[in-house]
């Protein structure tokens, strides 16, 4: 994994999360009770936490929303067993409904993805309900085994993804667009 693969997402870098071995927060959202690992630092997210993350050494993770409201990516967060039947279909609805920039990296746990779409300075509740037409669609074609980010199920601490550790596919203004 290179600087240059991470630049791809456009990460908010003002800020990070990093995992500790305990609880850090109790949160109640919407009648639901969160107990939170992830301890927020308000320093910049710089390339040598990055090292320590893909070393392993610490757990680190991105917020999705800046302080703003605004959404650089919507990202499907895969946990299923068959990540390039996953990435094909997802790929193929992707390209259908006119997002040609995404990339998909792997998570520490073999065989889950996250499908990282760039979409751009998007409003949070744009995003959301992009995020949910996406996978509605995607779920029509086969079995639900992911989740989407940002969503608005969950308190806003919990719209933060780990950093990933290697680039599975990725895929930039292809050429095919043109044509269609």
């Amino acid at each position: 994994m290179t600087a240059m693969d991470l630049k791809l997402i456009k990460i908010v870098s003002d800020h990070y999360w990093i995992k500790r071995d305990s609880v850090v927060s109790k949160i109640s959202y919407k009648g639901r009770t969160f107990y939170n690992k992830f301890e927020r630092v308000d320093a910049p997210l710089t390339q040598s936490v990055i090292n320590q993350h893909i070393k392993g050494e610490i757990t680190v993770a991105h917020s999705l929303v800046n302080k703003h409201d605004k959404v650089e990516n919507i990202v499907i967060d895969y946990n299923g067993r068959d990540p390039e039947r996953f990435y094909h279909k997802a790929q193929l609805l992707l390209r259908e409904e006119g997002f040609i920039n995404f990339t998909a990296y792997k998570s520490k746990t073999e065989g889950h993805l996250h499908l990282y779409i760039h979409k751009g300075h998007t409003a949070l509740q744009e995003a959301i309900q992009l995020g949910k037409m996406i996978s509605m669609k995607l779920a029509a074609k086969q079995p639900k085994q992911w989740r989407m980010f940002p969503n608005n199920d969950m308190p806003p601490e919990y719209n933060i993804l780990v950093l990933p550790y290697d680039v599975y596919a990725k895929e930039r203004g292809a050429s095919w667009s043109k044509h269609m």
